[in-house]
């Protein structure tokens, strides 16, 4: 079972996400990892969007910028870590989710006009963090399950740890709640 691993945890080693999304992955043998920190991805402008739309209507998937697309079709399951920043996520992971949006390969139209996902994947799991209550307002995660849908990838999940910036919260006990959640997604892959 090949997992992808988006890492949009920005700060690094630092990140109590990141920490959070090792343990989960913890003991699997084949992850493929996409560090967004290291991969600095550019939006698609003008020529470089002209260009990708034109390769994808002729069905030419050799080039290089669609690489992430075809392995992002290609995993078993998807792991998202990112922040909960400005009640989302960073801009990095939006940007990854342009790259990988392959028309064609991640998902196509049908003569009737519906959109079908193409992608493998049977769970996109989106693990989060957040200095305060993450699930009040947690449109980064609804985002992602609606990119699921699109992609065909039947169930999106979600864990976060909340508050854990908030003063005279039990740090630990709050990321003790995201790792049970994170131990019931774990056994149910």
């Amino acid at each position: 079972m090949t997992v992808l691993f988006v890492n949009a945890c920005l700060r690094g080693e630092e990140s109590r996400t990141l920490k959070l999304c090792r343990e989960y992955l913890e003991g699997l043998e084949e992850v493929q990892e996409v560090d967004l920190a290291q991969l600095r991805l550019e939006p698609y402008y003008g020529e470089s969007a002209a260009y990708r739309a034109q390769l994808e209507k002729d069905g030419q998937f050799d080039d290089p910028m669609f690489d992430l697309g075809r392995q992002f079709a290609a995993a078993d399951e998807i792991v998202i870590g990112a922040p909960y920043w400005d009640l989302s996520f960073p801009a990095a992971l939006k940007v990854y989710i342009e790259h990988v949006a392959v028309m064609g390969m991640v998902f196509h139209y049908t003569e009737e006009g519906r959109c079908e996902g193409l992608c493998r994947a049977k769970h996109l799991t989106y693990i989060t963090t957040g200095g305060g209550n993450v699930a009040a307002a947690n449109f980064g995660y609804e985002y992602l399950r609606g990119i699921a849908g699109m992609f065909g990838i039947p169930e999106a999940r979600f864990a976060a740890a909340e508050n854990l910036d908030v003063v005279g919260a039990d740090i630990e006990a709050n990321l003790d709640a995201a790792r049970a959640r994170l131990a019931e997604l774990k056994a149910t892959r």
